[in-house]
């Protein structure tokens, strides 16, 4: 049945039977958390190399500088040089960080807050109000850094092929209290699309107002592929340097799930100028991030060989979840007129469209029955969905078996509070 099709009888019709699926799997009392991505224990177990530690030998470069003291605060040599082609981009165009990609977003923010960029003129908080673009349906935790540094969110249409392109000049073209955009370019959160080659050209090229306009390029996903290898994605750097803005892109990275989440390593690519900038900001809140960490991934992974073929196990562990996400939600929705959603080929969602104004009530239905999603709306600047239709699946860390049962009590609830909607709505 299309229930986008069907009249205020048949509705009513339909409206008891889901209600006693959804009252019977409220009933069978299980718990499930598909809140965040994280990496399945499965997938962590992958790493397990890193505990063995590193030998007294390995903590001295090959000038012999030991790695255990003291300096080095951009990264040591080897971590440079694995996680310079990581990025794609030269060696002195990297900075080696913490274990958290999310400090370094953070600190080129409140840098630009408190100190400018480099071509603008002085700190963003000088200036009068400060804006940035967000791509939406995106990631919540950059929009959370926005909202914390006081910054105005403007949302941005995204679609298979990245951020609406036009919306992104139509409001960087005259406006200079626009000071960059937030970029997810490979199996964006939580869409899963992967951007252009055009809409990569236009973010490089497009004339804008702030003379310090900045690209926030996190590649969180650059090699979370489902199976069928990495996506490409034109280098951001690279066309920006062709095109005369190489200080536009900084470039963002780790391997928060490639390794251990809690103890990855997170690097920032750009120009040599941002990495200058960048470092000296950096330095006046550590000599250095953990030397030893890298050391030991340098020895776990070797190189990008190393690295892409361990994400190949990634791959053999989770695609079997997306799998079986995309067949329940086939089964139990497809036809139904009443929810969409996204077939990604890489990255840890799920982008889930329900009939407008659902979202909400579909989210409460679920935490009562057992399963706790994302909040309706936080894939939205404010967390303010216009529609409430959007919901973020994360398949990644339940076993899936529960992810099986998860999608059954997801499409129960849609199918629930979609029909009473549509109830309401019918004549």
């Amino acid at each position: 049945m299309n229930y986008a099709d069907q009249n205020k009888k048949a509705l009513n019709a339909a409206t008891p039977e889901l209600e006693k699926t959804y009252k019977d799997l409220t009933l069978l009392n299980i718990q499930i958390d598909m809140t965040r991505g994280k990496p399945s224990t499965e997938q962590l177990d992958l790493a397990d190399a890193l505990l063995a530690g590193i030998d007294r030998e390995d903590c001295f470069g090959a000038d012999g500088t030991d790695y255990r003291n003291y300096g080095l605060g951009t990264g040591i040599k080897e971590a440079k040089t694995l996680f310079a082609e990581f990025l794609g981009v030269a060696e002195n165009e990297v900075i080696i960080g913490g274990n958290a990609s999310l400090t370094l977003m953070y600190d080129i923010l409140v840098g630009g807050m408190l100190f400018g960029m480099p071509g603008g003129l002085g700190p963003w908080s000088a200036e009068g109000p400060v804006k940035f673009l967000c791509p939406a349906p995106g990631y919540d935790r950059h929009f959370a850094i926005c909202e914390r540094l006081g910054i105005e969110m403007i949302a941005i249409d995204m679609d298979e092929n990245g951020p609406d392109i036009d919306q992104v000049e139509g409001h960087v073209a005259n406006d200079a209290s626009v000071k960059g955009i937030w970029c997810v370019p490979k199996y964006s959160n939580p869409t899963g699309a992967t951007y252009s080659d055009e809409v990569v050209d236009r973010l490089a090229k497009m004339p804008t107002a702030a003379k310090d306009f900045r690209i926030i390029w996190d590649n969180a996903y650059a090699y979370h592929h489902l199976g069928k290898g990495p996506a490409t994605v034109k280098n951001i750097l690279d066309v920006c340097k062709k095109v005369g803005t190489p200080e536009r892109p900084l470039l963002i990275g780790s391997t928060s799930k490639i390794s251990f989440a809690g103890s990855g390593i997170a690097v920032m690519g750009g120009s040599v100028t941002n990495i200058k900038d960048a470092a000296e900001k950096i330095s006046y809140a550590t000599i250095g991030a953990d030397k030893i960490n890298q050391i030991r991934h340098i020895k776990f992974f070797h190189d990008m060989n190393g690295l892409k073929a361990h994400m190949d196990k990634h791959a053999e562990i989770v695609a079997p979840k997306f799998a079986a996400v995309e067949r329940i939600l086939n089964d139990r929705l497809g036809g139904k007129g009443i929810a969409t959603w996204s077939k990604p080929e890489g990255g840890y969602f799920v982008s889930l469209d329900v009939t407008d104004g659902c979202a909400k009530e579909v989210v409460r239905l679920a935490g009562e029955a057992g399963v706790k999603m994302t909040g309706a709306g936080v894939t939205f600047p404010y967390s303010i969905d216009p529609r409430d239709r959007n919901i973020r699946i994360a398949p990644t860390l339940p076993p899936i078996e529960e992810i099986e049962h998860a999608m059954d009590v997801l499409s129960g609830c849609i199918e629930l509070a979609c029909v009473r909607k549509l109830t309401n709505e019918a004549s």
